[in-house]
C-alpha cells in the first residue's frame, strides 16, 4: 500500500525557513516524481516543483517558486524534502506532496496519483 505523509510544517514570522519532509513507503522503486503542491484557503490548489528520484533532476511548475522553494531527497530516496524560505503572509497555505512511479514530464503536475494528508504553513507578519 502506498503511502506518502508530509511533515514539518508550522508556524514562522515573515522571512522564515522550514524545511518540510515527504515521507514515501510502498514504493520499492527509485523511478519516482515526487511533487510539492500548495492550497490556500478559497484558492486553488498550485503546484510548486517536483523531483525525479532517480537523477534529481528538479522540475519547476512555474518561475514563481525558483529562488525561495527548493526540492532535493534524502540518502535513502524515501524522503523528499521542500525547503521553504523566505516565507511570506502569502505563502500560508497547507502543502501536499505527491508522486507517481514515473519519470517527471514537463507537465508533471498532472501525472501524480499518490497523495499525501498535507502539513500547513502559516505565515505571520
Amino acid at each position: 500500500q502506498v503511502q506518502l505523509v508530509e511533515s514539518g510544517g508550522g508556524s514562522v514570522q515573515t522571512g522564515g525557513s522550514l524545511r518540510l519532509s515527504c515521507v514515501s513507503s510502498g514504493m520499492d522503486t527509485v523511478d519516482k516524481c515526487v511533487g510539492w503542491f500548495r492550497q490556500a484557503p478559497g484558492k486553488e490548489r498550485e503546484a510548486i516543483v517536483a523531483i525525479f528520484t532517480r537523477d534529481n533532476k528538479t522540475y519547476y511548475a512555474d518561475d514563481s517558486g525558483k529562488g525561495r522553494f527548493s526540492i532535493s531527497q534524502g540518502s535513502e530516496k524515501k524522503i523528499v524534502y521542500l525547503d521553504a524560505n523566505s516565507l511570506r503572509p502569502d505563502d500560508t497555505a497547507m502543502y501536499y506532496c505527491a508522486a507517481s512511479l514515473w519519470r517527471c514530464g514537463t507537465t508533471w503536475w498532472k501525472g501524480l496519483t499518490y497523495w499525501g494528508q498535507g502539513t500547513q504553513i502559516t505565515v505571520s507578519s
